[in-house]
């Protein structure tokens, strides 16, 4: 069987068995979205490796985790202009079954699989079984999905959660919503909480703030430089840069929250995406978790929900497998 996470950054391909119940991998290779014209080219290539074509044979079943909304099993990625039918996918490459999951639907098909080595407790809780979870991360995008409990088990449901609309919390967010509202209009969430964002956040901040303006300035452009960023607040104290990542974790914490009350996820906040293990230092610095209580007279409710973020390297293509897993096994049964 074949999985994959398919994201406007990366693409992961996995070729795996299935040896008595358990998914074992055989061939994973990484890929640059934007180097090809189309997933059907990636997918192409990853099957015709000598290592995978002689190690796994001819795949059965295909599940793919896609950095997008999927309707009718069709998926148009949010940040590349590709265009992704299962049913095209299962006829082009003589697939059985083949489906596509959006990326946050996938991740959190993979919540319970995680061991506690992939988890990162940012408040204990406590926890309600069967109760609302959700899971959130900020990356290339910012993906959402919920988990509901039913017959006896966790069911996700994948969400455009990314794209509402940005609420800033105090006067400074004002400020960055202001000047966003100027260039985009509409500003979402995903505008402000994914790589991109935290390069707006901190172009923002040295051309807005005072404090700044006698600190050589950093030319970034519009394109994700979150990376950047980050290193020259961990490696080089950078003072704008130690400030972007502040306001960003602050949003997030709040995104969260908001999240953590919309839902009522008395079992769990999972935060996911490229970003968070990245910046762990910053979200255990006390700002995360002051912007997700933050909510008046239901900061106390807040407290009482558990708060993890996920530091597993490929969330979404384990759920991917587990789904491949679950077609397979009705194909032979």
């Amino acid at each position: 069987m074949i999985c994959g996470d398919i994201g406007g950054t990366k693409t992961l391909l996995q070729a795996a068995r299935l040896n008595n119940g358990v998914i074992c991998e055989l061939n994973t290779h990484r890929y640059q979205s934007n180097e090809y014209a189309c997933f059907s080219d990636i997918l192409n290539d990853f099957l015709n490796r000598p290592e995978v074509k002689n190690s796994a044979g001819k795949p059965e079943a295909a599940c793919f985790a896609v950095a997008g909304p999927v309707s009718d099993q069709r998926a148009s990625l949010t940040n590349l202009p590709w265009q992704i039918d299962a049913t095209e996918i299962a006829r082009t490459f003589a697939i059985p079954k083949v489906r596509l999951l959006n990326d946050f639907e996938a991740a959190a098909l993979a919540v319970d699989e995680l061991s506690p080595t992939d988890l990162i407790t940012l408040q204990e809780g406590r926890s309600q079984p069967e109760a609302m979870r959700v899971i959130l991360g900020a990356g290339t995008g910012m993906g959402v999905a919920w988990l509901v409990w039913q017959n006896g088990g966790y069911q996700p449901v994948s969400t455009e959660a990314g794209h509402i609309d940005f609420a800033p919390a105090n006067a400074l967010q004002i400020r960055l919503l202001e000047s966003l509202q100027k260039r985009f209009h509409h500003v979402s969430v995903e505008r402000v909480l994914s790589g991109s964002g935290l390069t707006q956040i901190f172009n923002f901040l040295q051309t807005n703030l005072a404090e700044f303006r006698n600190i050589d300035h950093v030319t970034l452009g519009d394109e994700d430089s979150g990376a950047v960023i980050t290193r020259l607040a961990y490696n080089q104290k950078h003072a704008v840069a130690l400030k972007s990542l502040e306001l960003f974790t602050e949003i997030y914490g709040a995104f969260a929250g908001n999240l953590a009350l919309a839902g009522l996820c008395r079992n769990g906040v999972y935060i996911a995406g490229g970003i968070a293990p990245k910046i762990l230092d910053t979200l255990q610095a006390g700002y995360f978790m002051q912007a997700f209580r933050n909510k008046g007279r239901f900061s106390a409710l807040l407290r009482e929900i558990p708060v993890n973020v996920i530091t597993h390297p490929a969330v979404s293509l384990l759920g991917a497998g587990r789904k491949a897993q679950e077609l397979l096994l009705s194909l032979r049964h």
